[in-house]
Order: structure tokens, then C-alpha cells, then sequence
């Protein structure tokens, strides 16, 4: 390990010519790295209804459908626009009440509860069915060319639709949340560094590290559009940490290498890398925790930002200091003293008055864990998306002219007879908050020959192994009445077809419902024993991994209960990524400040003296690095459009500054409490314990 760091500096001129060449492939990667905007579709294979969406991409040669909605044209025009909209690549076939009949059929032969239901006034609903899934970017290139063929007054609404939008508004805003998190970082770090072109500098090495891991990226084929948006800015608020502490050690090693710069960094990449490692194990593990997830956006975005702080890692010992020697001339001529005080005395202070953090404690703790259970969380992904997107629009005007705000699809074995499918049509209409159903069964009824219904149409309603039906439903997606809704049409289904399945949005999201439930529970238990087995073989202690965990724990309680009591409804996922983000990321704080108590304590503290020197010792890193990743999130949080990233980012950003409070003002009270036990259950301390028995003996 001694030979690394001057490795490093001996090599610091290829390093950086090796570091430039690497953004090149690594450019390419990401420019090459299919971005996931679809949510549904990291729900697991093996469950009915994605079971159901492959059915029908692989046997119907479909996936994806959207609802169109004209108000004011004439049919004439509503032809036309279908026919053209049919003519765009992977649209299989546009449905509309006139598209119902074969063409030598006057429209007037439908029956009227067949065209009440695609026609209301002057607003026609038209039904456009693609040969591509939900997500593809077949699917979302056609809605893009529909978009143009479409006048003024049609919209476009359905899942397939919200993915275009989403995407748009992402690839838009994610430039700006890495241009916004760096200038506030930026800001942050020239006030509390001793320099002004050094924090540049850190942004430079981090922005490489940045580089490689959304480069890198291209081995895993794809990633979701969420981890994409948090990937840069996560990365560089959780490894900001590592560029400080090579900084600081490299300015003390400078006074005593006796001027020799080159001794002071080889020597203070060793210091840093065994520091850093163990720092940064604790934040991979945080991510790794999200790897358990079912729902396997977890899985991915743990991938990408566990990756991305082992990068960091070796970034900062490698690229920063071969950055800093080749430009340490230039850093001297922009030191300015740093504006962070001495903390000696608030230290004394609040080790003195430690009773005011228990307190604190007591009087928080029910709320906070009360609060946090009792969270109100959205599912409807659309609720995460600004008003005036086309799709959003497109939505409201389904609901205003149709009632309509949800389309549910099923598929039934082809074998079942005409009668049974009407009767069980007739049963699922009777269903709460079902507004229609719509089949080939149903559209022809027994008295109408399969003849006058177009071949195309058919092939797409029934394809000889499985029925395809429609059920319009009233309600919202993600809401308790569709939930109940589709347990309901489940129910009759099983009546005439046990192996049908019922697929769609809302059936997909109540069984992201379940899933996303039982995550919460396994990403959080995950976390804490990952956490705490770290914490135990880096302390060699059984008091010290409950006690730090339920220090963090408590921060992320306040932080998570906050919402609840200001009436903030969250993106679920935010329930689920919050809390082993802000332990994983924020624990460090608590072990920077222990390592420096047991320090103290081992040569010859007592516990008040200690836990002062401690508190002392690491308050002007825990804030520092709190401020980092608060700037670092904070600006994203508020200039996202998009809820479920804006979201994330703001918590994420008041999660680190009350963990730093927390820290700051509980931690000393608690080590200065269960001193006693610390020194019992730790391994070091034994020496501890016999001096403070001869000292009593003195007395």
C-alpha cells in the first residue's frame, strides 16, 4: 500500500493523459446506453401480468395501445387521420366506431351502446394499437409521429404516451441537475476551503468519475431514466467527501515533509486510500442494500451508484492528486484563509449541556417513528409529471369527456365460447366504476356474423389462441376502487377462464403495490445489518454498531416524518431508496466522530474530555461534508419538473442536514452515556478500563 501513492505521483503525467484518452470510450458507452423510462417494466418477470404483457407482444405482435381523444372533427377527418396514423411504422391498427364494420357496412348497422361508447358530443375516442410494447422506442417514435399527424384539437393519452412525455422532459432537464449541483457545491466549497481553484478541481476529478460510471453503464444494456437523472449528482455528493480528505492530508503532510510536495502526497494518498475505503464501504453497502429489492429498478440503480463510489474512490487517489501536483503553483496563488470557525468551545458546550440532545431524543422519537410509518405515498406515475405535458392533458380529457381514466386488458383462451365471453362481459359491467367492455364477442352479439368485422380487426381481438378485451374503467389508477375493481373482474374471470389473466396499468401498479410494500421492509433490515456488520469488524465493538445505527436510524425517522405532518404525499419510491441512501451516506459522520473518541479515549481521555475532543475534532468535516451534499441535491430538488426526482433530491438533501444535527448534538450525549458499556463490549479499551479502576482507587 506504501508504494501506491508514490506510484501515483512518479506516474501522475500518464495518469492524466490515460485519464482524457478513457473519457473517449467512455463517451461512447454512454451515448450507447439505452435509457429506461417505463417503471412498470422493473416489475418481475414472473408475475401474472408481466406474464400477460409478454403474452400479448409475443402472440398478438402487440404491447402497447394508446386512447386518442378528437373532439370537433368529422368523421371524414377522423378517417383520414386514422388511415394516416395507420400508415405510421409500428401502428398495427387504429380502432374507432367507424373502423368497427367492414367498409361495404354503413356505420348505422352498430349497435348505439357500441358507439355511445367511442363517441360522447363531438368527442370521438379512438383506440391506436401498436405492434411494439409499452415502452420500446418503436412505440414512443410512433406517438411522436402521431403527434404530428394529429390537429389541435386530438390528444393522446395511456401509459406508452406518459413514457414519451417523461422521456422529453428528462433528456431536458438532466444537463441542468449536473450544471446546478455542481455551481452550488462549487459555492459551498469555496467558502469552506482554503482555496479557490482547488474546489474546481475536485469538481474536475469527480466529473471523470461521473464519466466512467454513466460510460460503464453500457455493459448492463440499459438503465432506468431515474437512475440516469440521480446517477451524476448522487455521486458527487456521496464521494465529495474523499477530494477533502486527500486536500487535508495533503496540506498536513506538506508542513512535515519539510516542503517536499512530492513526499507530502504519496504520503497522503496512502493515508487517504486506507481512510477512504473504509468510508466509502459504508455508502456502497447502502446501495447494495437496494439490490434486494424485487422491484429491480432497485438492482439498478444499486449497480450504478455502488459502482460510482468505487470509482470515485479510485479517482480521487489517482486523478486528483496527479491534478493537484501538476497545478499546485497555481492553487498557492489562490489560497484565501477558510471561513469555518473553531468549534472548541460549542464543543464544550454541547458535551457540558449532552442532556439537551436526549432530551431532544425523548421528545422526538414517538412522532418521528409514527410519522414515518404513516407516510402517504403515491403509485399513478403521472401524479410525478407537471400538468401541462400533452399526455397529462390528454388524460383530463378522457376523464372530462368519457369518464374514463383507466383501460384494463383481458385475455382469455380463444377455445371459450361466444356466450360465455358475453356473460362474462356482462357480469364485469355490472363491476363498481366499469364503464364498458370491449371485445369481439361483445361488439358482434349473437346476432351478428364474425363476417362484417375486418379481418385485421379480428386478427387483433382474437388471434386463435387468446381473446383480447377491453374493460373501460372510471376510476384512477393506483387508487383503492381500481384495486378493488380489478380483484372483482379477477374473480369473474376465474368463473369462465382460470387461466385468463387481467393486464394492464393498474393491475401492473397494484401489484408494484405489494411488491414495493414488501421491499421497504427487506431494503431497510438489509441496510442496517450490512451497516452494522461494518461498523462491527471496523470497531472490533458489539455496543458501537447498535448504538451508531440507531443514531442515523433516528435522523432518517425525523427526516422521513417530516412529510406526514406537513401533508406531503411521496413518490413511492422515495419510501423505499431514502432511508438506506441517507444511512449508508450519512453513517460516515458518526464513525469520523467515534473513530476520534476511541482515539482520545485509548490515550488516557476521560469519557467528558474524549467526547469533547471528538466532537471538536470532527465537527468541521461532518459539516462540511453535509453542506456538500446538500448543495449537491438540494437546487435539483427544486428545479425538477419531475415529482418522483425533485422529490428524491429534496429529502435526500434534508436528510444530510439533519443527520448532521443529529450527529452533532446526540452522538456526544449518547458516547458519554454508554461509555461505560462502549469500553466493556470494544475491543482497544482495555486499557482504559484499568486505568480508570487504579485512578478510583487513588481517590
Amino acid at each position: 500500500m506504501k508504494g501506491f501513492g508514490h506510484a501515483v505521483v512518479k506516474l501522475r503525467v500518464p495518469i492524466l493523459v490515460l485519464a482524457v484518452l478513457l473519457l473517449i470510450p467512455a463517451a461512447i458507452g454512454y451515448l450507447n446506453t439505452r435509457t429506461n423510462y417505463d417503471i412498470l417494466s422493473y416489475l418481475p418477470k414472473e408475475i401474472e401480468t408481466m406474464k400477460g404483457q409478454e403474452i400479448l407482444a409475443e402472440d398478438f405482435g402487440t404491447g402497447a395501445f394508446s386512447l386518442i381523444i378528437t373532439e370537433g372533427t368529422k368523421d371524414k377527418e377522423i378517417k383520414r387521420m386514422a388511415e394516416q396514423m395507420e400508415q405510421v411504422e409500428h401502428v398495427k391498427k387504429v380502432l374507432w366506431y367507424g373502423s368497427l364494420l367492414d367498409v361495404s357496412i354503413p356505420v348505422e348497422l352498430l349497435p348505439s351502446k357500441y358507439t355511445d361508447i367511442l363517441k360522447n358530443g363531438d368527442a370521438v375516442l379512438m383506440i391506436a394499437i401498436y405492434d411494439s410494447t409499452m415502452s420500446s422506442d418503436d412505440t414512443m417514435q410512433a406517438i411522436e409521429e402521431m403527434r404530428k399527424i394529429t390537429n389541435d384539437q386530438t390528444y393522446i393519452s395511456g401509459m406508452s404516451a406518459i413514457v414519451v412525455d417523461t422521456k422529453n422532459l428528462s433528456d431536458e432537464e438532466v444537463p441542468m441537475y449536473v450544471l446546478i449541483a455542481s455551481v452550488l457545491c462549487l459555492i459551498i466549497l469555496t467558502v469552506t476551503m482554503d482555496s479557490f481553484l482547488i474546489p474546481v478541481m475536485f469538481l474536475l476529478s469527480i466529473g471523470f468519475a461521473v464519466i466512467y460510471n454513466l460510460g460503464s453503464n453500457f455493459i448492463q444494456g440499459e438503465i432506468s431514466y431515474l437512475t440516469k437523472a440521480l446517477a451524476a449528482v448522487l455521486q458527487l455528493a456521496v464521494t465529495m467527501d474523499y477530494s477533502i480528505f486527500l486536500w487535508h492530508s495533503y496540506t498536513a503532510e506538506k508542513e512535515v515533509s519539510h516542503g517536499n510536495k512530492q513526499e507530502a502526497m504519496a504520503n497522503a494518498i496512502n493515508e487517504t486510500l486506507v481512510s477512504v475505503v473504509g468510508s466509502s464501504i459504508t455508502t456502497v453497502a447502502g446501495f447494495v442494500a437496494l439490490m434486494f429489492m424485487s422491484f429491480t429498478m432497485g438492482l439498478d440503480m444499486g449497480i450504478v451508484m455502488a459502482k460510482g463510489v468505487i470509482i470515485g474512490v479510485i479517482c480521487c487517489v489517482t486523478i486528483l492528486p496527479s491534478m493537484i501536483l501538476l497545478l499546485d503553483k497555481a492553487i498557492e496563488k489562490t489560497t484565501h484563509k477558510a471561513l469555518m470557525p473553531d468549534f472548541t468551545k460549542a464543543s464544550k458546550w454541547i458535551v457540558k449541556h449532552f442532556y439537551i440532545g436526549l432530551i431532544l431524543f425523548a421528545a422526538l422519537i414517538v412522532p418521528a417513528y409514527y410519522g414515518q410509518s404513516h407516510n402517504e405515498v403515491y403509485y399513478n406515475l403521472d401524479s410525478s409529471l407537471p400538468k401541462d405535458l400533452e399526455c397529462i392533458v390528454a388524460s383530463e380529457k378522457l376523464q372530462e369527456k368519457f369518464n374514463m381514466n383507466s383501460t384494463h386488458m383481458v385475455l382469455m383462451d380463444s377455445n371459450v365460447d361466444s356466450k360465455a365471453v358475453n356473460h362474462f362481459a356482462d357480469e364485469v359491467k355490472k363491476i363498481k366504476g366499469v364503464k364498458s367492455v370491449v371485445g369481439l364477442d361483445s361488439i358482434l352479439g349473437p346476432m351478428f356474423p364474425r363476417e362484417i368485422v375486418p379481418k385485421k380487426l379480428q386478427d387483433i381481438l382474437d388471434n386463435g389462441e387468446y381473446k383480447l378485451i377491453f374493460v373501460m374503467s372510471e376510476y384512477r389508477v393506483a387508487t383503492d376502487e381500481v384495486n378493488a375493481q380489478c380483484d372483482a373482474i379477477n374473480e369473474v374471470l376465474d368463473k369462465y377462464d382460470n387461466s385468463g389473466m387481467l393486464i394492464g396499468e393498474a393491475p401492473c401498479t397494484q401489484d408494484l403495490i405489494k411488491i414495493t410494500d414488501h421491499d421497504f421492509n427487506v431494503v431497510n433490515l438489509v441496510s442496517i445489518l450490512l451497516v452494522g456488520a461494518i461498523i462491527l469488524v471496523v470497531f472490533r465493538s458489539i455496543s458501537l454498531p447498535v448504538l451508531l445505527v440507531a443514531v442515523i436510524e433516528f435522523a432518517i425517522f425525523i427526516n422521513m416524518g417530516i412529510p406526514y405532518y406537513t401533508g406531503t404525499v411521496l413518490p413511492f419510491v422515495a419510501s423505499i431508496v431514502i432511508g438506506t441512501i441517507q444511512l449508508g451516506s450519512t453513517v460516515d459522520y458518526a464513525i469520523l466522530m467515534t473513530t476520534k473518541y476511541k482515539g482520545a479515549r485509548i490515550s488516557g481521555c476521560g469519557k467528558k474530555e474524549a467526547v469533547e475532543n471528538a466532537l471538536a475534532g470532527s465537527m468541521a468535516s461532518i459539516i462540511v461534508s453535509a453542506l456538500s451534499f446538500f448543495a449537491a441535491t438540494i437546487g435539483v430538488g427544486m428545479y425538477s419538473r419531475i415529482d418522483m426526482i425533485g422529490a428524491l433530491c429534496s429529502i435526500m438533501a434534508r436528510g444530510a442536514m439533519i443527520s448532521m444535527v443529529v450527529v452533532i448534538f446526540l452522538l456526544p450525549a449518547v458516547l458519554r452515556v454508554f461509555d461505560p458499556v462502549i469500553i466493556r463490549t470494544s475491543m482497544g479499551f482495555r486499557g482504559v478500563t484499568r486505568v480508570e479502576k487504579e485512578e478510583r482507587q487513588e481517590s
